[in-house]
């Protein structure tokens, strides 16, 4: 899974710094997995593949089902 791992600035950082930690981020193209929150529905956590470039989504999957699969 990709992602967007970033070190988080000192809390006396500069501003720049931190519009750079809440905002800017690489968006690549084309296909990509990503973590959804269903926050209006079930409130599950997803994974869901998905084009960066037209949005379609090819899939999901439940991360708690993943993660009970891969402690069998």
């Amino acid at each position: 899974m990709k992602g967007a791992a970033l070190v988080r600035p000192a809390p006396d950082a500069g501003t720049g710094a931190w519009i750079d930690y809440v905002y800017l981020r690489d968006n690549p193209r084309g296909a990509y997995e990503e973590y959804w929150h269903h926050t209006s529905g079930c409130r599950r956590w997803l994974v869901v593949s998905r084009d960066t470039a037209t949005h379609e989504i090819s899939g999901s999957r439940d991360v708690v089902l993943d993660l009970s699969a891969e402690a069998l």
